[in-house]
């Protein structure tokens, strides 16, 4: 395995900003990022937002979600549902692609017309998922002693506010869209990003209050700080982290003169999927607890379905075992799952490219035995990533429980990967567009 990080210099900083196109790229996104947080300031009419931001200080399945929607959620705020419900379709897309042949036939070979269909479906099963959701956000707040404010017909309330909900999920689509599309790149998870950042100063307010009421737990916040940064670093080296499958090219004599026969490699990455097995992971977990609480706070008259739903929602809670059990198990199924439907991570299409352009790996019949070679390299090279990513993803969170230091939980290792994941593809994406910049200059010279 190999890895190779570097971070950017002033060089790049001054290359960037002076590279034509990018500046007004950056510019875009901030501005898209800037309407996405005053979106989240403004609140939902006929709501006590007080009692459902004590709330979520209190209760962590609804301190989870309210991480990842920016503090919308708290706030209750018209995007309160975040990017959760776009999320949630975008992976449930990418399942059903893989099992009906008709939406694997348009991802895969119907090239730009077929992906947009894809994103068409999508949208409008996001839509689906942004009322359900709302519905059954609003039908919580309406068993929520206090949470509307007197005078409010709560007819009317209901449906203006599941309206709302609903417009705002989607305009939290459309702005991510817009930055993928115009922006610097990937959306979505760059809102979630925003998001946990603006969390920071709030779990880090109270852990200093904590601190500094019980001095025994200096100690352990120096040791927990001490593991957050080993495992920033460990997933620095994750993401970067490449297999390389050395490949010999074939000799090609034009004229008096001899081209190739030079070894070239393969870079199979560790953790081919990046951030996505985390968020996606996360998002199929809440969706279920998010259900499962708020169907906990209706009058069930039957005893035992009252107690198979309290135990249910104990077991997924943030803080059980059975939780991390299967975010762990998640993560691992969800990685390989990234590695299946990668276009660059297809041993059979990857070795008949080899085979076509006469190229092959050392020692390796070109065909089938080549195919065959790379399924059991990248099953190897999958298997420590999905392993690595979901033990990185537990040892935070299990070190919060060992210093008793549970007030920096809320970001602890999985909003320490995508923080740190987004912040790489971000920087990957801005050296890719000014490498692409200087090689368009090179032309034009």
């Amino acid at each position: 395995m190999q890895q190779k990080v570097k971070m950017p210099t002033t060089s790049d900083l001054m290359s960037m900003w002076q590279a034509s196109g990018l500046k007004e790229k950056l510019i875009f996104t901030f501005i898209i990022i800037a309407a996405f947080r005053f979106g989240v300031q403004m609140p939902v009419f006929g709501i006590n937002n007080e009692i459902f931001s004590h709330m979520a200080a209190q209760n962590n399945i609804i301190g989870f979600l309210d991480l990842f929607s920016g503090g919308a959620l708290g706030k209750v705020s018209i995007f309160a549902l975040g990017i959760g419900p776009y999320i949630t379709s975008s992976i449930i897309m990418q399942l059903v692609s893989v099992v009906i042949p008709s939406l694997e036939k348009l991802q895969k070979e119907e090239g730009e017309a077929g992906r947009r269909k894809i994103a068409q479906y999508t949208r409008m099963f996001t839509a689906v998922l942004a009322v359900f959701q709302s519905v059954i956000f609003m039908l919580f707040m309406a068993k929520l002693p206090g949470a509307i404010l007197p005078g409010v017909n709560h007819g009317l309330f209901f449906i203006s506010s599941v309206t709302v909900l609903t417009a705002g999920a989607m305009l939290v689509m459309w702005l991510s869209e817009l930055i993928t599309e115009k922006g610097i790149g990937n959306g979505g998870s760059l809102i979630i990003f925003v998001g946990i950042l603006s969390g920071i100063p709030i779990y880090a307010s109270r852990t200093a209050q904590m601190v500094a009421r019980d001095s025994s737990l200096q100690l352990g916040l120096v040791v927990l700080l001490a593991i957050f940064f080993a495992t920033m670093v460990f997933i620095v080296i994750m993401q970067e982290a490449t297999r390389k499958v050395v490949i010999v090219n074939p000799k090609r004599q034009v004229g008096n003169k001899v081209y190739g026969g030079v070894s070239t490699h393969i870079p199979f990455k560790l953790n081919p999927g990046g951030v996505m097995p985390i968020i996606f992971a996360i998002a199929i977990l809440l969706f279920p607890t998010t259900v499962l609480s708020v169907v906990g706070q209706t009058n069930i008259n039957n005893l035992a379905v009252k107690n198979f739903i309290m135990h249910l929602t104990q077991w997924l809670n943030p803080d059980g075992i059975v939780y991390y059990v299967i975010y762990f198990l998640l993560i691992v199924i969800l990685t390989f799952f990234y590695a299946s439907i990668m276009p660059n991570m297809q041993p059979k299409e990857i070795a008949n490219n080899l085979k076509k352009h006469g190229s092959s790996i050392p020692g390796i019949k070109p065909g089938k035995p080549t195919a065959e070679a790379l399924d059991k390299i990248l099953s190897k090279t999958t298997f420590i990533g999905a392993m690595g990513l979901g033990v990185i993803a537990l040892v935070p969170s299990f070190a919060s429980y060992i210093t008793n230091i549970k007030t920096l939980q809320g970001i602890g290792a999985t909003s320490l990967i995508i923080m740190v994941g987004v912040a790489l593809d971000l920087i990957n994406q801005v050296r890719t567009h000014l490498l692409a910049r200087n090689y368009e200059s090179f032309l034009k010279e």
